[in-house]
């Protein structure tokens, strides 16, 4: 069995030239794509995209980061991620509009983990940016387990940049 190739310094991508991909989904707060612009104009890179939608399974992954994809269920028809793929591109475009960074949007397919280790890969990306929900739930292993930033920081080699947006009060009793 072949050892699972690990984080190294000799694996490390150069910042300047590499673009980011950003992770995003319907409804995320514009201060993840915000983010991830300053840096890259900072960096002088090129932004991709990604939103995976866990409602449609990958058929096959391209050179360029895209995805073929269709329903979990392919005998219920659902063409819905047409109108989400227009919603998060208009979104998007107004964000970007005039920013003078280079940006592409793909619409991937199955966990965001993984769909966005696929794209940093096909991209060669010097880093991933998500955003990072304040802890408001049942408890700390519930957020370490579900959190698609920590999967990423856990499963792949490409530093990932957490975007607050949401904070728990430190004044606030923790339990």
């Amino acid at each position: 069995m072949t050892p699972t190739p690990q984080p190294s310094v000799d694996r490390m991508v150069p910042l300047a030239g590499h673009p980011l991909v950003v992770g995003t989904e319907p409804g995320t707060s514009e201060l993840v794509v915000l983010t991830a612009l300053a840096w890259a104009k900072t960096l002088g890179s090129a932004l991709y995209i990604g939103y995976a939608d866990p409602s449609r399974v990958t058929v096959e992954e391209h050179p360029d980061g895209t995805v073929t994809h269709t329903e979990i269920d392919p005998d219920v028809p659902d063409d819905s991620w047409q109108e989400r793929d227009s919603q998060l591109r208009s979104v998007l475009e107004t964000l970007l509009a005039g920013s003078g960074v280079d940006w592409q949007f793909r619409y991937l397919a199955g966990r965001p983990d993984r769909a966005l280790t696929h794209l940093v890969r096909a991209v060669d990306a010097a880093a991933i940016v998500v955003g990072a929900k304040g802890h408001a739930g049942p408890s700390l292993r519930e957020l370490l387990r579900t959190s698609v930033g920590m999967h990423l920081v856990h499963h792949q080699h490409r530093p990932v940049l957490m975007v607050p947006i949401s904070v728990v009060d430190w004044k606030e009793p923790l339990l």
